[in-house]
């Protein structure tokens, strides 16, 4: 892993390009809308700060929606990008690991979506992200996660591979670790006539797993959804948004 951690330059130069991948639901107009009117409702009239910044995909049109955004990224690559774009100058980013870096102000609202908290790759990790999310919100500010839910029930017996994409153009399939919740997520993509593959780790929780760790932060649910429609969670969810609110102590 390099100094932009595994978003560099090859990566960045594609990544918006994704919005044509059916697979890539995240990236479509009406997901992305979706996303920022949850986002505004829970920021309210204060300040967001999105920890995994990126190309600026959520945090652009969430700054258009009114509210002031900053945003933490350790790659240069991807922040690049999100600042070529038109409005790029009114989201600040600071260059950092989010479970780390510090910004200046107080937020209303920190999220984290796409599945980026598994992009730590340790528990300790992601404890330090919750609690550096606790640390840049205001009393009863909220941090915002969309995760998806272990694919586990969903591995055949005695298999640790699971094929989330599947289409002429992108092969999807994540590799469990399941003694050390960790899984390697591998992309195989056509680019310009060519086969690219790409392998990422990532550290697979749980949501009560999530909810331990807002507490220790000094965090509490407050409400949790499988989308950003508010759709009921349940056993069956593939994925959830879940709502975690800092306590007035």
């Amino acid at each position: 892993m390099g100094e932009d951690g595994y978003f560099d330059e090859r990566v960045a130069a594609a990544y918006d390009d994704y919005k044509n991948d059916p697979t890539r639901t995240e990236f479509a107009a009406e997901d992305i809308e979706a996303t920022v009117e949850f986002l505004a409702q829970h920021a309210g009239k204060g300040h967001a700060l999105e920890f995994g910044v990126g190309t600026g995909r959520i945090a652009l049109p969430l700054a258009q929606r009114g509210v002031p955004t900053h945003g933490i990224d350790i790659s240069r690559p991807m922040v690049d990008r999100l600042r070529a774009k038109p409005g790029g100058e009114d989201v600040s980013v600071s260059i950092g690991d989010f479970a780390t870096t510090s910004v200046e102000g107080s937020f209303s609202l920190v999220y984290l979506v796409c599945n980026t908290i598994m992009n730590l790759t340790t528990q300790e990790a992601q404890v330090a992200c919750f609690r550096n999310a606790a640390a840049h919100l205001r009393a009863e500010g909220r941090f915002v996660i969309k995760v998806g839910v272990p694919d586990l029930q969903r591995l055949p017996p005695g298999e640790t591979l699971h094929v989330f994409a599947a289409s002429d153009e992108h092969w999807g399939i994540d590799e469990y670790d399941i003694a050390n919740q960790g899984l390697v997520s591998h992309h195989f993509e056509k680019r310009d006539g060519n086969l690219e593959q790409s392998s990422i780790p990532f550290r697979y929780v749980w949501p009560s797993e999530l909810d331990l760790m807002a507490e220790l932060a000094g965090m509490r649910l407050r409400e949790r959804w499988e989308g950003w429609n508010r759709e009921p969670f349940t056993s069956e969810s593939r994925k959830h948004v879940s709502v975690w609110e800092k306590c007035d102590r």
